[in-house]
Order: structure tokens, then C-alpha cells, then sequence
């Protein structure tokens, strides 16, 4: 029945419809003959060559003016013409010798082809080998940098600023990812590499003998990366296992520093014991906190911290000058022209920042300095003039009680209300609104701070009427943070929620006609290029920061102990203080005038602020280290940058 159907079904096809049969059953007969592999696909090779040299080949011998006259003559001339096409010589003669040419010549076309073709396989290999990042890196006093986030574009950024006085540099990178995609990203986010060579490899962190391909046992220091698209605790547990594989690397050297960084505090501990002795561990939700407690108490402050810690401005750096040594520590704050003194160095090894002013300096000590490089710390040529009738005395302040807001919720507040706690004054208070409920919870369980008073309100941040309820304008400071919550999550993007509330905040600036000061936590450095700006906005990019403390640190790991004494609320830290507490205002002189009134309260000049371009970029007024010959006139509303207890 299914034949008789099919003749019938064929009968009733037309003339066109028979030929587009014809041509589906040519194709499935080619198709299934070049399934048979390679012999059948030599074949059809050999056929297409022969369908279409020997017609090739007898026109050419037909078209010559010389073409043999009979037809014996005129089939050797095209057996000729084929063999010279094929390579097989063309030899004549008998059958049986021109049987036995086309047989050598085969077996010579097909050792030459097979060369060839082995030859083409290796180098083809060598190529994906090399393309796919898993040869050996031979560098020498470079700097490694393990995983991969977004956190490898600034540390790359600076490692080419801090290398850009160094004929010869190198970054070496490893990551579990595709080595052209991270040459690729690279070359986008960090065009400019001017001395620096980067190279990057692909292979997994966590396995000892994979990242002995970046060579670690010859290297600079070790940055260890934290991943990008994990939660916290899966982030901090690649950490501590790449941690652990470079500490289980056999050609690791002791000698060479190790640099990570975990988000949850609770994973610090563990991180720290994976890292060794030579090891460093930032603990990312601590800086973070920190940086935007003080810089809620003084906006403008983290202007500071990012240039000191970015090396296209000014930084840290530890000198040994020998001139120094038996002098106070008060004389050596005028000893350079061009460099800020802020710190000694002592012989064993610990660091004192803005020790007391009679602090005398012994053999071995190092100067601690904020210069724009380490070759511009060079003692001034003659003594620096200071006016001291220009000089002024700080006025007392009593502490005031201070209102502050505290816009959002996440895994870091708790820690920076209790570093809030440290700074503010007795019955200071500090109203948190926020959509979850675990933030009552937290907030009910802080009766043992000594100056705030916390409550806690339930709303949602991103909404106009929410704020427009709070009285904003009442309050000295509002902090905003981004939410780490499911809804945050399902987002996908954390900081979404943080730029609509800074638009109603913006919003409300306008009809308070007046700034309102504000810190606002961001994850993402293009979401701070989003951001509605306004003078009083002080932005804490966590991400990038902790990029450059950990760069900073990779290239010189005593600066440890510097940056923790910074970040104590006992210690010394950095401070914006009016104008007038150090010169006369609106009176011409030097930063040597202002450098030495602040040394006779104790305290380390390193720059100043203009209130007049506090609105302009890129700098917004903020001047570090400046020359201290040059002239200068401070106004009423300026601000001076001291390190100070």
C-alpha cells in the first residue's frame, strides 16, 4: 500500500517537482557518501580535480601553436600537462615505467603532505596553547595577581602609575577565565600601559601547581583577588583557598608578600592563618565602615583618602635620610620643600604617625612622607621662612551633640554604628530607616553604646514620601547604604536602590535651598559616575578603595602598620580643620607658616582645602602636599588637612 502510494504520489509531480526531487536525492547520496570519512572525501577530492584538469589540461595543449599534429602526440602532451599540475612529473615511456613514476610520486606527495600536515598540526597546537594562557611566566621582581573581578582594572591602573619611573615591569595574571577575553577587557578598561607589560594566564587559583605558572617564587608581592559574582562567604572561602594553594606552592618564596582581602569580618580570622606570616588580609566590611564614619564627620575626607591612596596623586613613603638623624621630629617638618613629614620609622620596625613633636630621630630611623614619588623627598636646599606673625591659635570647641540619618541596611552597619559611638558626643542620636526587619533587631541589641541613641523606623528608602517625612534638613549628616537583602539580589544591581534615594535627596536639596551632607556607599565605580552630584556628597566606593590599599600595600607592606594607626579612633588620623586655627585668614603667606603652627599643636600639615572650588572637578578644591615656598591666602571657610589625635 505505501509503494503503490509512493508511485502514485511521484506520477502526479510535475516537471519541476521531479527535478527538485532529483536534486534532494543527489544531495542525501553526497551527503551520506561524505559521512564514510576521510577516503570518501579524497575521492570526491580527486574527482573534482580530474573533472577539472584534463579538460583544463587538453585545452591548453589544443590552444598552442605548437600542438602535436597527431593524436598519440597530442594525449602525451596532456598526460604531461596533467603530471606538471599534480606533481607527478609526467614521466612516458612504457606502462609499466610510467605506473612505477606515479607510484613514486604518490608516496612523495604523500610523505610531503603528511610533513606539512604534522607540521601545521604542532604549530597550530602551540598556538592554542599559548592563546589559551598555560605557558610558564619567567619574570622576575613582579607583581602576581590571582582571580579576577572588577577589582583587577584599578590595581592594574596603579601598578602601571607606580611602575612608570621603572624601564621594565610586569603583572602577571591568573584566573579561571578565557585568556583573550581578559587581554581583551583589559586593553578596554586599561589602554595605557606605558612601561608595564601584563600578561595573563588561564588556570585555577586554588591548585599549587597551576599557579606556579605565574611564577610566584620570584615575584614582588601576591594580590589576591576576591570574586566578583559570589555571596560573601563563597567569595571569602576562594580566598582562603587560594591563599592556602600559594602558601602550598613549592616555589613559593617566603619572602614575597601576600595581599588579599575577605568581605565578611567573621571569615577574617581564617583568612589570616591561610595567609601565613608574610601575608596581609584587608577585611573589607572594617575599612569600609571606617572610611565612612570619618568621612561622615568631615565631608571631603574621602577626596583625601583616594588621592593618598591612588599613585597618580600624592603617597606614603618610608626614606632613610641621614641628615636627619639627632634632629626632633618638629624640625624635620620643615626639612623638605616638597614633602609632607607625617611619621617615623623607627629601627625595629614600628611606626609612629605624628609622634610628639621633641621625638628625636637615631640611626636607622626612617622619615615617613607624602610626596608625589619617592625621588621628590629630597632635603630643601636652604631653610624654609615662616611668618609667625601669620600664625594663629586654635580656638576651644565644646563637643555638640550631633543628629545624624542613616539611609538603608546592610551587613556593615552594625559596625558603623559602633564606630560612630566612638566619635560623636554624649546624647548625639542616630535614626535609622530601613525595609528590613532584621535592622530592629540589630538596632534593639545596641544598649550598650555609650553616646548614641539608636531607633529605628521601618520604610523604604527609595521612596519620596519616605523622606519627605523625615525632616531631612534637621539632621548634621546622612549616611546612605545599599541594601544586601534578597530583593537587592533579585535586582542584581545593589547600587540601584542607592541613586534613586540620592535623586530625592538632590530633589530635596532644592527646595531646602541649601546642601545636605551626605556619604553614600557604593559598590560600583560606573554607578559613582551616575550618581546625582552635589557639593556636600562625599561618595565611599568600597570596591576600588580596597583595590588601592591593597596596591598600595603590594608595593610596600610596612605601610600595614601606617594605615591601621590611621584607622584607629585612638590614634592619629586625618582631620579637616577651619583655616583660622592655624593663620591669620585672608592674609598672604606660605605652607611652611601653616606647617609649623600645627606643629606647635601637635599636629602634621599636609595640605588644605578652598571652599570656592570645593565644587569643581576633578580636584574640588582639595590640595595635598604643596609646595611650601609657594605663596598662599586661606580664607574664613577654608579647610586645613592635618593628621592629628
Amino acid at each position: 500500500m505505501g509503494e503503490r502510494t509512493t508511485q502514485s504520489t511521484r506520477a502526479g509531480l510535475g516537471p519541476r517537482g521531479r527535478l527538485t526531487q532529483a536534486r534532494l536525492r543527489l544531495r542525501y547520496w553526497f551527503d551520506t557518501t561524505m559521512a564514510r570519512g576521510t577516503p570518501a572525501l579524497i575521492g570526491w577530492l580527486t574527482l573534482v580535480c580530474l573533472a577539472i584538469v584534463i579538460p583544463a589540461s587538453a585545452a591548453l595543449v589544443w590552444a598552442d601553436t605548437n600542438t602535436p599534429t597527431t593524436l598519440t602526440n597530442q594525449l602525451v602532451a596532456i598526460w604531461k600537462s596533467i603530471g606538471r599540475t599534480f606533481g607527478l612529473g609526467g614521466a612516458v615511456g612504457t606502462p609499466a615505467y610510467v605506473a612505477l613514476s606515479v607510484l613514486l610520486a604518490l608516496v612523495a606527495l604523500f610523505f610531503a603532505s603528511t610533513l606539512v600536515g604534522l607540521i601545521t598540526a604542532g604549530v597550530n597546537r602551540k598556538i592554542m596553547s599559548l592563546r589559551r594562557g598555560r605557558s610558564l611566566v619567567l619574570e622576575e621582581r613582579h607583581t602576581v595577581v590571582l582571580g579576577w573581578s572588577d577589582q583587577v582594572f584599578p590595581i592594574v591602573a596603579e601598578l602601571v602609575e607606580a611602575n612608570a619611573n621603572q624601564r621594565r615591569a610586569a603583572v602577571a595574571i591568573l584566573a579561571d577565565r578565557d585568556k583573550a577575553a581578559m587581554e581583551d577587557d583589559l586593553h578596554v578598561r586599561v589602554p595605557d600601559r606605558r612601561t608595564t607589560r601584563v600578561i595573563c594566564r588561564t588556570g585555577s587559583t586554588t591548585d599549587p601547581a597551576v599557579i606556579g605558572r605565574v611564577n610566584p617564587g620570584t615575584a614582588r608581592s601576591v594580590v589576591v583577588v576576591s570574586p566578583a559574582d559570589e555571596e560573601p562567604d563563597a567569595a571569602d572561602a576562594q580566598v582562603i583557598r587560594t591563599l592556602l594553594a600559594v602558601n602550598g606552592n613549592q616555589a613559593f618564596d617566603e619572602r614575597t608578600h601576600v595581599v588579599a582581602a575577605v568581605r565578611d569580618t567573621r571569615n577574617h580570622r581564617a583568612a589570616v592563618l591561610a595567609a601565613g606570616p608574610t601575608g596581609r588580609v584587608l577585611d573589607i566590611d572594617q575599612v569600609t565602615a571606617r572610611l565612612i564614619v570619618q568621612t561622615s564627620r568631615q565631608p571631603g575626607l574621602s577626596l583625601v583618602y583616594a588621592d593618598l591612596l591612588n599613585f597618580a596623586g600624592d603617597e606614603f613613603y618610608m626614606t632613610a635620610e641621614p641628615g636627619l638623624y639627632g634632629k626632633t621630629f618638629g624640625e624635620a617638618l620643615l626639612a623638605y620643600a616638597t614633602a609632607s613629614v607625617v611619621g617615623i620609622v623607627r629601627a625595629d620596625g614600628t611606626v609612629a604617625v605624628n609622634p610628639p613633636m621633641d621625638a628625636r630621630l637615631a640611626e636607622g630611623d626612617e622619615i615617613i612622607t607624602i610626596a608625589a614619588d619617592d625621588d621628590t623627598t629630597i632635603l630643601a636646599d636652604e631653610p624654609l621662612v615662616v611668618d609667625e606673625s601669620a600664625m594663629a591659635d586654635a580656638k576651644p570647641r565644646v563637643p555638640v551633640a550631633e543628629r545624624i540619618l542613616l539611609l538603608g541596611w546592610n551587613r556593615r552597619a552594625p559596625m558603623i554604628i559602633e564606630q560612630l559611638d566612638r566619635y560623636v558626643a554624649a546624647g548625639s542620636s542616630l535614626d535609622v530607616v530601613a525595609r528590613q526587619d532584621s535592622a530592629t533587631e540589630a538596632v534593639d541589641a545596641f544598649g550598650r553604646l555609650e553616646h548614641l541613641k539608636v531607633t529605628h523606623q521601618r520604610g523604604e528608602t527609595d521612596r519620596p514620601g519616605t523622606l519627605a517625612a523625615l525632616d531631612v534638613g534637621a539632621y548634621d549628616c546622612v549616611i546612605v547604604l545599599g541594601y544586601d537583602d534578597e530583593r537587592a539580589a533579585e535586582q542584581g544591581d545593589a547600587d540601584f536602590t542607592t541613586l534613586v534615594t540620592l535623586l530625592h535627596l538632590r530633589d530635596l536639596e532644592s527646595t531646602l535651598g541649601r546642601d545636605i551632607p551626605v556619604v553614600t556607599e557604593m559598590t560600583d565605580e560606573q554607578n559613582r559616575a551616575l550618581a546625582p552630584l552635589s557639593e556636600g556628597t562625599d561618595f565611599i566606593v568600597s570596591g576600588k578603595m580596597i583595590s588601592l590599599l591593597m596596591t598600595q600595600i603590594a608595593q610596600n607592606q610596612r605601610l600595614v602598620a601606617l594605615f591601621q594607626e590611621l584607622g584607629n579612633a585612638q590614634g592619629s588620623e586625618v582631620y579637616m580643620r577651619p583655616a583660622g586655627d592655624y593663620v591669620v585668614t585672608g592674609r598672604d603667606t606660605t605652607f611652611a607658616t601653616v606647617v609649623a603652627s600645627a606643629g606647635r599643636q601637635n599636629q602634621c600639615a599636609i595640605g588644605y582645602r578652598l571652599h570656592d572650588r570645593s565644587g569643581m572637578a576633578p580636584d574640588y578644591g582639595l590640595v595635598l602636599n604643596p609646595d611650601k615656598r609657594e605663596p598662599l591666602r586661606l580664607g574664613p571657610q577654608d579647610t586645613v588637612i592635618v593628621l592629628a589625635k
